[in-house]
């Protein structure tokens, strides 16, 4: 081969691999080729599929001998002919004599039953004709498994809504379920809207019902429409299921006039033809979604949740964390379970206990509701027998402490019920507080006064004439202390060494049990004093009397007077500031000024100056969000306790304190046990203190 020859060959390869080259498909073109075989292999399936014939379903003919028999049994019997029954729904309507017969509906398409029955469908779509089989098939399972409560069910019965109502409550019952749908307060506005305040409204935030017993079957009471029959007085209606032949199962319901409590009583005539004579127990179980009824949410959701208490009256009401999402298991007898809100309550009382039941509390992220909140399978006894099965006592009303703790004495005489516990009124001593004084007091002033500020002032007034022994005793102890201010600073002139601490200490003590002054004797009446303070800070967010009630500039006494908002939200603070809350602060700056000044030595210690200059602006961010009621009570507690330092300053004569407890150190003094073991300590401690600098020189 010559030299001309390979050359063609190489120029003749490097053409073909280079049209090669740039002919070659890129990764996204493979992709695309890829997709398009895909698609086509799929559309050649779905092609295929269409193509093949759609098996046409059918009835055996055992399905159509029972589907006859649940129609004769179950269905309706025919007013002029009583051999003749029916049963229709939305899909089937049934006629059975001594064969079946009616009409089957699909779609827009009405189908006569003998169609399928003998199959002959070839005027029907195979898709047609398989749903009419499909309805007739559900048709047949709906019977066996309701039987005689078939003609009950809500597909097959117009739904109703009747109303029960008195003076504070009105109530409306859906014929379907049988259940309460509507709660309205008529004597309570809600703060949001202005209107009644509604507890719940319909199936989508309110539902209960009862799971009746059986062996074969467990039946819903949700699913029934029920028959209303209301009394003549229109106080009571009774939620009926006929079921034929004299058999029947209902809830009656009674409310009494001006009454919160709503009695529900199960009643049942020929059940053990219904349902299976070994049935013991059934359950009921309730749904709420409560809603909000307040301007402010952040203590609206702190106090909602489920409370509940096991039988015995060792056994104090529980509840569910508030907080975050929970639930328990209640093995135990249970007396009652509350659905409770800030100011407002659903509670519903068994006359004979739950044996058991399931409780779950769920928040949600909404601003119209603040938690999902459920009682399932709550267990209660049962019998055939018994003409009157059960009987419970539904509470909706406010959490209104006189009311709550007379429905105790009411409902349960034999047992405290303990439904004021609903009412956060603070644990131990600060709960008494609020149980026995505060109370019985705020309700008689509510009794001549219908202005709650002025109660509140009457109030504040009561509670400072209670502890006015306290609080004269606190400012005599601190006069005692600053009349010997000078003695004080001899002493510490004399011992400015930080080594003669324990003598200085020592010496001033002395000074003290002598003059008869003691540096313990003003504290103590401040302490007494704080069960008071902290029980009002339980009472007053819980003080349903309060809701809604105007004084001055705030329009609810229960909520924050948000009189200046800020148009932001700020960390802690919120959204606004409370004018009462400001009140507070400013009036405790000035209390905390004068106190300091009563304050023997306080000007001399700056931090700790700062320190309590600090402490009311912290308490602005915190009462902030808090009730002006609340924030009211303690702006006049601090304006009336800085009046009495002054009338105080007034009244004595710190000169004659000063020359009496200077009178008293010439005198003999016998020691107390406390001063005497205080001083002994201070000997031993002194002693300890020179062996030790003893033992520091030795080694030096």
């Amino acid at each position: 081969m010559d030299k001309n020859t390979l050359i063609g060959f190489l120029l003749m390869g490097a053409v073909i691999f280079g049209f090669m080259y740039f002919n070659t498909p890129s990764q996204e073109e493979l992709e695309a080729q890829r997709q398009a075989q895909q698609e086509q292999i799929e559309q050649a399936a779905i092609d295929n599929a269409a193509t093949k014939e759609t098996p046409i379903d059918s009835l055996s003919a055992n399905e159509i001998k029972e589907l006859s028999t649940f129609v004769k049994a179950y269905g309706i019997a025919d007013a002029e002919n009583a051999d003749v029954y029916t049963y229709k729904n939305e899909s089937v309507n049934l006629v059975c004599d001594s064969v079946l017969s009616g009409t089957v509906t699909v779609e827009d398409s009405i189908i006569d039953v003998n169609t399928i029955i003998n199959a002959d469908v070839a005027t029907l779509a195979t898709p047609i004709a398989n749903q009419a089989v499909k309805n007739l098939k559900d048709a047949s399972s709906t019977l066996s498994k309701y039987g005689q409560f078939t003609g009950c069910l809500a597909s097959a019965v117009d739904t109703a809504t009747i109303r029960l109502q008195n003076d504070v409550l009105a109530l409306d019952f859906a014929t379907k379920g049988g259940v309460i749908s509507r709660v309205e307060l008529l004597q309570h506005k809600d703060g949001r809207t202005g209107k009644n305040v509604v507890l719940f409204d319909n199936a989508s935030n309110n539902s209960y019902y009862f799971t009746l017993p059986g062996t074969t079957r467990r039946l819903e009471t949700r699913d029934f429409v029920f028959s209303p029959e209301i009394s003549e007085d229109s106080t009571s209606v009774l939620m009926k299921l006929n079921l034929g032949n004299g058999a029947s199962w209902g809830m009656r319901y009674s409310l009494k006039p001006g009454s919160y409590v709503v009695a529900m009583d199960i009643v049942q005539e020929k059940a053990s033809e219904v349902i299976e004579s070994n049935a013991n127990s059934f359950t009921f179980h309730w749904h709420q979604k409560m809603g909000r009824t307040e301007k402010g949410r952040t203590f609206e959701e702190r106090n909602s949740g489920i409370y509940y208490k096991y039988v015995g009256e060792d056994e104090d009401p529980e509840n569910l964390n508030e907080n975050e999402d929970d639930s328990e298991e209640l093995k135990q007898q249970v007396k009652w379970i509350a659905f409770k809100n800030q100011f407002f309550s659903s509670i519903i009382i068994p006359r004979k206990a739950f044996n058991s039941a399931n409780i779950e509390s769920t928040v949600i992220a909404n601003d119209d509701y603040l938690k999902n909140l459920t009682i399932s399978d709550a267990t209660i006894g049962y019998s055939t027998q018994n003409d009157n099965v059960a009987s419970f006592d539904f509470f909706f009303g406010p959490n209104l402490y006189p009311m709550l703790s007379d429905l105790d004495e009411q409902l349960s005489p034999e047992e405290d019920l303990q439904l004021t516990e609903v009412i956060p009124l603070g644990w131990g001593i600060f709960g008494w507080i609020n149980k026995f004084i505060i109370i019985p007091v705020f309700t008689f002033l509510g009794g001549f006064l219908s202005n709650y500020g002025l109660i509140i002032l009457l109030l504040t007034i009561f509670i400072k004439i209670i502890i006015f022994p306290f609080t004269y005793k606190s400012y005599m102890s601190q006069a005692k202390m600053r009349v010997l201010a000078p003695e004080i600073k001899e002493i510490n002139d004399k011992y400015p060494n930080k080594e003669d601490a324990m003598v200085r200490q020592q010496k001033t003590m002395e000074l003290y049990s002598r003059a008869g002054a003691s540096p313990f004797s003003g504290c103590l009446p401040m302490l007494l004093q704080m069960p008071v303070l902290i029980a009002m800070f339980s009472f007053f967010p819980s003080c349903i009397e309060l809701r809604g009630q105007s004084f001055l500039w705030a329009k609810d006494l229960a909520a924050p007077d948000a009189i200046i908002p800020l148009g932001f939200d700020m960390p802690l603070l919120g959204t606004h500031l409370s004018l009462f809350c400001l009140l507070m602060t400013a009036t405790n700056i000035i209390y905390t000024r004068i106190n300091m000044q009563n304050q023997p030595g306080g000007s001399s210690m700056p931090g700790m100056k700062w320190m309590m200059y600090l402490m009311p602006v912290m308490f602005l961010v915190f009462f902030n969000e808090y009730a002006a009621g609340l924030s009211y009570y303690y702006f006049l507690s601090l304006l009336i306790t800085i009046i009495q330092t002054y009338v105080f300053r007034r009244v004595i004569d710190e000169k004659k304190v000063r020359a009496q407890l200077l009178e008293n150190t010439k005198k003999p003094r016998k020691k107390s046990g406390f001063m005497a073991r205080l001083e002994e300590a201070q000997r031993r401690q002194q002693a300890m203190l020179r062996e030790q600098q003893k033992q520091k020189g030795k080694r030096k």
